[in-house]
This record gives structure tokens, C-alpha cells and sequence, in this order.
């Protein structure tokens, strides 16, 4: 198996001039292989060795319904699913379609930081407003699947992240926003993020393996 199949991350390329410094940053690191989504039906995904499988808000969702059986079975494999964005079509075991928040102020936008590793000392005016305006960050939400935790929630309680450990055998993180790991660079404490998510990542996926032995 090359070093290039073996790497850790498999970052779908949707092709999106958004996604463009996500993509470069990904060809640069030996850790992450960039594949074009259309590259996927093909692509021996069960075979090579890949621990995170990171799709973000602009992929080709009719695809990915297509693919849904091999998503699953990669996640059945102890693996990890990260998806930031919005979803339209049921491909991710357990999550149900995006639902926009009715806003009625600027003040329904404001997150609620909940304890979890990922967001360790991040505050909540840092990832609520970017340059003074709110929202950026997350526009509505996901319904929870059966034994979600909820990571952030907006100011009427819907849940922007969870993470889903009950419909596979792998775990699922679903974001109603951006990519988590780009969150690196930022000034304030939403910069924290980034490098915590990483952490974290690689923390789950040996608990799911040792949970997997135990079996």
C-alpha cells in the first residue's frame, strides 16, 4: 500500500472554488489524500486504509446517495464520517435533512457552547460572529438521531453538531456549517477548534478500535 493510499484522511474534493485553499492545504500534507468526487464510485475506499472519510457543504449529495452502501460500510469498518454542511438527501446513516432556523433577530443565531473536548475554551461571540455579523458559523440544523451528543446548539435549542455513535459501527460527526478543521488560524478562540477536532479524531477512531478487539 503507498504512503499516499495510507493516509489517515480521505478529503472529497467537490470542485467548488469555496473549497479551493481546502484542497491546496489537503495536496500538501502527506496525511491527507484529495480525491475527486467523481473519482469515488471507483475508488477502493474498503481497501485503503483511510481512518476519516471529510466531505463539506458543497459535495455532490445525488453521488453521494448513490454511494451510501460503501459510506456505510466504511463507517462499519470503525472508521470516521465528518460532514459540514447541509444535507438534502439521506446518505449519512441516521441523519435526517436540514432544517433552516426562522429568524426573527440576529440574536437567533447566538451558539450555545456545550462541554465537549472539541470545543474546549472557545467562547461563544467568537464562533456566533464574524466580523461583527451573525451567522456565518451555522443557518438552521439537523434532527438529532437516536443517542446523538450535542456539541453546539442555537439559540432555540437546535442542535448545529452532534456526534453519532449508534448508527454504525463507526462514529458519525455531522455539522450544520463549514469544515471544523480549517477553524485553525482565527485570532480569537474559534481557532482553538481546529487542532482540538484533530485531536479528538484520532482519540475516537483508537476507542472504536479498542471497542472493535473487544468485540
Amino acid at each position: 500500500m503507498s504512503r499516499i493510499a495510507a493516509a489517515d484522511f480521505l478529503l472529497l474534493d467537490s470542485g467548488a472554488i469555496f473549497s479551493e485553499q481546502t484542497v491546496r492545504d489537503g495536496q500538501s500534507d502527506p496525511n491527507i489524500k484529495v480525491l475527486d468526487q467523481y473519482d469515488l464510485a471507483s475508488y477502493d475506499l474498503l481497501e485503503a486504509g483511510h481512518k476519516f472519510l471529510f466531505l463539506d457543504e458543497f459535495i455532490d449529495q445525488e453521488l453521494m446517495l448513490d454511494q451510501k452502501d460503501r459510506i456505510k460500510a466504511f463507517l462499519d469498518q470503525g472508521n470516521l464520517l465528518f460532514f459540514g454542511g447541509q444535507l438534502f438527501r439521506h446518505w449519512i446513516p441516521g441523519a435526517s435533512l436540514f432544517v433552516p432556523k426562522m429568524i426573527h433577530s440576529y440574536l437567533d443565531y447566538q451558539v450555545t457552547v456545550l462541554d465537549h473536548p472539541i470545543f474546549d475554551g472557545v467562547l461563544s461571540d467568537d464562533i456566533t460572529y464574524n466580523k461583527g455579523v451573525a451567522g456565518f458559523f451555522s443557518r438552521g440544523h439537523h434532527p438529532l438521531p437516536e443517542g446523538a451528543e450535542v456539541l453546539l446548539r442555537l439559540a432555540g435549542e437546535e442542535p448545529i453538531t452532534y456526534i453519532d455513535r449508534q448508527s454504525s459501527q463507526g462514529t458519525i460527526v455531522v455539522h450544520a456549517g463549514r469544515n471544523l478543521l480549517n477553524y485553525r488560524h482565527s485570532s480569537n478562540s474559534a481557532g482553538r477548534i481546529g487542532a482540538q477536532f484533530h485531536r479528538f479524531l484520532y482519540e475516537e477512531y483508537q476507542s472504536l478500535q479498542r471497542r472493535r478487539a473487544q468485540a
